[in-house]
């Protein structure tokens, strides 16, 4: 079990982790077959108008905050090398770094700037929405069971 600092970092990557897994899951789990559903051009415009709330602060605080967290538990791990817990810790920020915030910037940032580019309603993004959602989801699938494992794993850290 880590103990002083190594427990409060671990406890807030936990949290933050954990939160990022809900989110992606909820995505995963019900907004994405919602949007689905729609015709593609009221998809296509619903998706784009949450890409754009996405990046507010509000998010970004936990998701690009948890990645900072990440590292800082990585390069202090590191640097004292504690006696318990530095698999997790490690494994930990590596899943969270790789599979959630990584996954994001090479897999579904580059999805939704392309379809951000679309005008809902032609034929273009029509043809591209049941691809988008496809390959899109599947990457969320990806961020959430990542997220989900480094909350475990820092869970594990702790116990």
């Amino acid at each position: 079990m880590v103990e002083g600092p190594f427990f409060v970092l671990a406890v807030l990557g936990v949290l933050g982790a954990g939160v990022v897994a809900g989110v992606f899951c909820g995505f995963s789990t019900f907004v994405m077959r919602g949007l689905a559903s729609l015709p593609p051009a009221q998809g296509v415009a619903a998706m784009q108008a949450i890409n754009v709330a996405a990046v507010t602060p509000p998010f970004m605080l936990v998701f690009a905050g948890s990645a900072v967290l990440c590292v800082m538990i990585a390069v202090v791990t590191f640097v004292v090398w504690p006696t318990d817990g530095k698999v997790e810790l490690l494994l930990g920020s590596a899943l969270y770094l790789l599979g959630s915030f990584g996954v994001t910037m090479v897999a579904n940032v580059p999805r939704n700037d392309r379809l951000a580019r679309m005008t809902p309603g032609t034929a273009e993004a029509a043809e591209f929405w049941p691809a988008y959602i496809r390959e899109w989801t599947f990457w969320n699938h990806v961020r959430t069971a990542a997220s989900a494992a480094a909350a475990l794993t820092y869970v594990l850290a702790v116990a």
